[in-house]
């Protein structure tokens, strides 16, 4: 039976890839530090997917194992995978890497020469390749060599709303129905598998950027900009008037954008954009503004959700208002249970806003963009009262 290996057994892991690859015929062998939910795993063998939206069905998802991913049982597994995928947070990428490195070592002294694909679907701008670099440092020799020949990193995008909501058994996971898993073709190693939901994508970098400027961008601002009115969840925060306007404005901004780098139909980017705005809505999800709104030093990084749409948009000549109101009210993000939150506000305190935005996103000190953020900062407290 082929086996897919699944980094990350959190929400994601089990909502959307591990549920993908185990209804695609592969046997799921979950990896994860968290001892309670791999133990989990292992003593039912199964948990369910609720998919919450207008019609709402679920997923029995049975053909699954649990490994702890510290330990030698994973490098085991890892001989007799055809596939790794991961779910587990870009910066988590460098913990994993020594683990699949002595898993692709094991599988060169067993004699295996077949090709295995390690897809990282994460939340960044070509994690898979990322993931490469940590793992060929790892290793030497015939290992390495074994490595470029057989084993690919395919680079992807993926997309869907997987809120934390509790369920009876603390293994079910809640989804909304849409997903999109973009995978690049050409850097698959050996025959590409051929998986019920995943998309085989030629020019990936419009896919990861067309969800990272529409998706990623409108989510994040609608979750600041709804910490800053009190409210509590994501449809909650879209549903407000002031909030909507804001957020479907900058989402047009990001979208001219990526109309003038990509070559996208404006028209059907637009009908995109209400399409995730929709998703937004969705009122089963109850998804926190917390947990869109947390790490937001990442999310203020040079490449990621605010500062890169905007500047894209900016050098294709496209007015920013509202996409540096979003940047605004994530600099206004203040939670004290969200350590990147806490530095952040310590260091706006320490050595001012327009020094400390040159700082978070990479930025020359003179940057043009950096008096406007100081400005929309200011007048998003405005347009939010």
């Amino acid at each position: 039976m082929k086996k897919a290996i699944q980094f990350g057994a959190g929400n994601i892991g089990r909502g959307f890839i591990g549920a993908v690859l185990e209804q695609a015929g592969y046997h799921v062998v979950f990896a994860d530090v968290n001892a309670t939910v791999i133990d989990k795993i292992n003593e039912d063998h199964c948990y369910t997917v609720h998919v919450m939206d207008v019609e709402c069905v679920e997923q029995k998802i049975t053909n699954i194992s649990g490994v702890n991913s510290t330990t030698d049982a994973v490098i085991e597994q890892i001989v007799g995978a055809q596939i790794i995928t991961t779910a587990v947070g870009v910066v988590i990428l460098p913990r994993i890497a020594p683990a699949i490195a002595k898993g692709i070592a094991a599988r060169r002294a067993a004699g295996v020469n077949e090709p295995l694909n390690i897809i990282a679907c994460e939340n960044a701008v070509r994690a898979s390749s990322q993931l490469k670099e940590h793992v060929l440092a790892l290793l030497e020799g015939e290992d390495k060599a074994y490595c470029e020949q057989w084993v690919g990193f395919p680079d992807c995008s993926v997309d869907r709303i997987v809120p934390p909501v509790r369920s009876e058994n603390p293994i079910d996971v809640v989804v909304e129905a849409f997903y999109e898993w973009n995978v690049e073709q050409a850097s698959f190693v050996g025959e590409v598998p051929q998986i019920a939901g995943m998309n085989l994508a030629d020019n990936l970098l419009a896919y990861v950027e067309r969800k990272l400027f529409t998706l990623n961008t409108g989510h994040a601002i609608t979750a600041y900009t709804g910490c800053m009115k009190g409210l509590k969840t994501i449809d909650q925060s879209i549903a407000d008037p002031q909030i909507y306007e804001i957020v479907k404005a900058a989402m047009q901004q990001s979208g001219l954008g990526l109309v003038a780098k990509h070559g996208f139909d404006k028209e059907a980017h637009f009908k995109y954009i209400d399409k995730i705005i929709s998703r937004f809505k969705n009122p089963y999800l109850k998804d926190d503004v917390t947990r869109v709104g947390r790490e937001p030093l990442r999310k203020l990084s040079a490449a990621d959700r605010l500062i890169n749409p905007t500047l894209t948009a900016q050098r294709a000549g496209v007015e920013t208002p509202d996409l540096l109101l979003g940047i605004g009210a994530a600099l206004h993000y203040n939670n004290p249970e969200d350590p990147q939150s806490v530095t952040m506000q310590a260091r706006i305190a320490e050595i001012g806003l327009k020094a400390a935005v040159a700082e978070f996103a990479s930025l020359e000190a003179d940057a043009p963009i950096l008096d406007q953020i100081v400005a929309a900062y200011n007048e998003v407290e405005k347009r939010l009262n």
